[in-house]
């Protein structure tokens, strides 16, 4: 079956989630991994949304935090402090989902301006949440296109820390979370390398090879010793895939 790049992306990223986990999900492809996960091999995962809900299971993609199918399906609506607080900053959270304008080799995140800060090109959203939950999710998986727009030698902003400047930055800020373990891009899967802490390409999605990876790095992009190529979906992942949509979109059609 043919597919699309970001299919592949939301496959590749849903497949890394285990049943049971608790996850910290953001809008957009983040959210439609971890639906797909709960739909199919992770019915039991814990999808909590930054707006205060826990265990929300939409049966449409939200549109934003505030969609108020969530909080119709959750299991239990606190607050943002509660959420911030109790669940994240307390360690209760396997993983957390993030995007991001730009990244560097060590998963640090620019999601503030685009160009210098007091003169921008690009004025962007900003962290709100981003920093704390790559500081105490047990993990965090990245969702980014990959480009040398985005792959950047140097962040014009380091909105979110990552890794900092490599080894041991983490520990020296006392950040409880393993940090940036999986970078899913439209090519494929960065790791951290376990020495250095640099992102290396593990994971090669089908069709794509080292060449079309390292011409889309803004930085010298190393391949593990193990990489691979992954496996395309299935065909029952691409259908639950397809019927997830947004409310709109179930309108419309």
């Amino acid at each position: 079956m043919s597919y699309r790049p970001d299919e592949m992306m939301a496959v590749a990223a849903s497949r890394r989630l285990a049943d049971g986990m608790t996850c910290f999900v953001g809008i957009g492809l983040p959210s439609t991994a971890a639906n797909l996960a709960r739909r199919t091999h992770a019915p039991g995962c814990v999808l909590v949304y930054e707006s205060g809900t826990i265990g929300a299971k939409p049966v449409h993609l939200p549109l934003s935090i505030g969609d108020g199918e969530l909080a119709e399906t959750a299991d239990a609506v606190v607050s943002v402090p509660e959420i911030f607080g109790y669940w994240l900053q307390a360690g209760r959270i396997d993983v957390g989902f993030l995007g991001a304008a730009q990244i560097d080799r060590f998963g640090n995140l620019n999601s503030t301006v685009i160009g210098d800060y007091d003169a921008p090109k690009v004025r962007l959203p900003g962290a709100g949440g981003a920093p704390e939950i790559a500081a105490c999710c047990g993990q965090t998986f990245v969702m980014l296109r990959q480009s040398p727009r985005t792959f950047v030698e140097q962040l014009d902003f380091r909105t979110t820390v990552g890794f900092g400047d490599g080894a041991r930055s983490r520990k020296r800020l006392g950040f409880t979370g393993a940090g940036v373990t999986a970078v899913v891009t439209d090519l494929g899967v960065l790791e951290p390398d376990p020495k250095t802490c640099e992102l290396t390409m593990t994971v090669l999605h089908p069709g794509v090879d080292a060449d079309d990876a390292r011409s889309a790095t803004g930085w010298e992009l190393k391949l593990a010793p193990g990489v691979c190529v992954g496996e395309p979906p299935t065909a029952e992942e691409l259908e639950v895939l397809r019927s997830l949509k947004t409310i709109e979109e179930d309108v419309r059609a």
